[in-house]
């Protein structure tokens, strides 16, 4: 089988990358490895959706794999989800595309710009319904997540975007994921480890380290089966 694992950053999935062989280097930015029977190539994109769309597009036209993995940390917007919680975003969007009216964004839909289910999107969502024979992502809880440019810290704000879209997660490059994948009809996951709450920032409440180390043992654990 052959994978594609893209993360924004080194950081994120560094514990897993030392659990493989490396093979050698496609691109700046893309490397290849092998770990029993799989073979894997690491996309590091570098942060938000612009960089994802970017190299994912170009990723994807050059070479075919059997299923994409996009690994990172997120935001919650939901404190009943203990920090390094791993999961499964399986519904994601663009938050912000569309026009502030003062009270809320007007998606593309709303300003007649697509139809409601223009491809991929499914009334402005990106929804993976791709059914994986794994035990451990089967158990991965499943959510809704939101991408941004900017993470949120106003708390009138965040009040404002849970009510627009019961989103669980922010991330700033899941979305541009599942939309390339989508577009190529690629069989992919998105997985994040809860690293914060979505909040007024304050890093003193963060635990980078046990989301990044339950992310990549979740990795390791699908790897392996």
């Amino acid at each position: 089988m052959y994978l594609l694992i893209v993360s924004a950053t080194t950081l994120e999935i560094k514990p897993l990358i030392k659990h493989l062989t490396f093979i050698g280097k496609k691109e700046n930015n893309l490397t290849y490895y092998k770990y029993r029977d799989l073979d894997i190539d690491i996309l590091i994109t570098g942060i938000g959706m612009v960089a994802t769309a970017f190299y994912m597009g170009k990723t994807l036209q050059t070479y075919n794999y059997d299923v994409a993995i996009n690994a990172g940390i997120a935001g919650s917007f939901e404190k009943e989800i203990e920090l390094g919680k791993v999961l499964n975003v399986t519904i994601d969007c663009f938050s912000e595309l569309g026009a502030d009216n003062g009270e809320y964004i007007l998606s593309l839909i709303d300003l007649k710009l697509i139809e409601e289910n223009s491809f991929p999107f499914n009334n402005m969502e990106l929804i993976n319904d791709f059914d994986f024979k794994s035990i451990t992502i089967n158990q991965l809880p499943k959510v809704r997540g939101i991408t941004v440019n900017t993470i949120h810290g106003n708390e009138e704000d965040i009040e404002s975007v849970k009510k627009l879209y019961h989103a669980y997660t922010e991330s700033m490059e899941g979305a541009a994921f599942a939309y390339a994948c989508m577009v190529q009809d690629i069989k992919h996951i998105q997985i994040r480890a809860i690293s914060n709450y979505v909040e007024k920032r304050n890093k003193t409440n963060w635990n980078i380290p046990l989301a990044i180390e339950n992310l990549n043992n979740t990795l390791i654990k699908i790897l392996d089966e």
